[in-house]
């Protein structure tokens, strides 16, 4: 059974190639977790990224990593965990607080694929060797600007494309791309940007025969999403509003979604995530991987969980080079193809993830850092 002998967890700032617009707001720069974790069977890494403000949900970077540094990583040093519920139970007595607790979830899963020799997707039980992936697109100055990029995106082969969402940027650029690209699987994700009033712009999206709205109403709203539902053909995805797996339950048993978004970081790591989309297949509601625009290294966790069945619809995980022009994980990720020419993920056949961050970047770009051993 693995001691935890010692933690690091670095506040690290990644500069964006541009900015990356969304209903809540422009990121110039993503602030991510990154947590080493140190047992008597070896090192994992994890990385969690709350970006730098509490506007994606009510949690962020700075905040994440002071939960680690005073509450989460005090409670579980120098104890002995033989499996990730066993974490899990040693961290409950935090409330919420989901990002800081994935940073330590993910750590030891990857420490315990090291230990054991095998990639991580394998451990965790996945059984695909490759996770299609989507082409996504936030919000922009023209929708000039737009199409040019989606029609690359369908000559390179990604199987949808999913268009970011909010008022002043919303149906006419729906029907600009749905007028031009009239059988792409596309779907456009609102990041919380709406509410209950705004039911008949959504009724009138059912006519571009879109594959989900994801999460078009409140960040932690499950009631009236189930009243957006009833009034729309098209499916409804929860994102924000499953911030663990009660909160799940509760999205299920109303009729919330058709669609699960699943974020590592955002339901507190990979053994959450997990139990979520068991409770969903059992209630026949299909999911799909989301990101937070992390490093390989945290983008190798996405791939390992899109291996799972279950994972139905092409994932957010894109290449190093899609936001970053270097990379804080090594090596960066880089997309493959499938048989069919679709750009696919596919996970490293190295022991844990196979990636750390490189130490230069790291220490270039860390905000804040603390060590603590037993």
């Amino acid at each position: 059974m693995p001691r935890i002998l010692a933690v690091d967890v670095y506040q690290v700032a990644m500069p964006l190639k541009y900015p990356w617009r969304t209903a809540y707001g422009e990121d110039h720069t993503i602030e991510t977790i990154l947590l080493r974790l140190e047992t008597s069977e070896g090192i994992g890494w994890g990385e969690s990224s709350p970006l730098p403000q509490p506007h994606y949900v009510e949690q962020w970077s700075a905040a994440a990593f002071l939960c680690l540094q005073q509450c989460l990583v005090p409670a579980v040093l120098g104890r002995s965990f033989g499996s990730p519920e066993e974490l899990q139970q040693a961290m409950a007595f935090v409330k919420g607080n989901t990002f800081a607790k994935a940073a330590l979830d993910l750590a030891w899963w990857d420490a315990a694929a090291r230990a054991q020799q095998k990639p991580l997707y394998q451990l965790l039980g996945g059984t695909r060797e490759q996770v299609p992936v989507g082409a996504d697109f936030g919000v922009m100055d023209h929708p000039e600007e737009l199409l040019p990029l989606v029609e690359e995106a369908v000559a390179q082969g990604f199987p949808r494309v999913k268009l970011k969402f909010r008022p002043g940027w919303d149906l006419p650029v729906v029907q600009a791309v749905r007028q031009r690209f009239p059988e792409l699987v596309l779907h456009i994700d609102c990041n919380a940007g709406y509410t209950l009033r705004d039911a008949e712009l959504f009724e009138q999206l059912d006519r571009f025969r879109l594959a989900m709205f994801e999460q078009p109403l409140g960040y932690d709203d499950l009631w009236e999403h189930a009243q957006l539902q009833r009034r729309v053909q098209t499916p409804v995805c929860l994102d924000e509003s499953v911030r663990s797996l009660h909160l799940a339950r509760q999205a299920l048993a109303l009729g919330s979604c058709r669609w699960i978004n699943i974020k590592p970081g955002r339901v507190g790591g990979l053994t959450v995530a997990r139990e979520v989309l068991q409770l969903a297949a059992e209630h026949g509601v299909p999911c799909w991987v989301g990101g937070m625009l992390e490093s390989a290294l945290g983008a190798r966790h996405c791939v390992a969980l899109g291996t799972l069945p279950g994972m139905d619809y092409p994932a957010d995980i894109f290449p190093s080079d899609r936001f970053y022009e270097e990379d804080l994980g090594d090596p960066p990720l880089v997309l493959d193809r499938d048989t069919s020419g679709r750009p696919v993920a596919c996970p490293l056949e190295a022991p844990g993830t196979g990636t750390e961050p490189r130490p230069d970047l790291l220490r270039r770009w860390t905000v804040n850092h603390f060590h603590a051993h037993a």
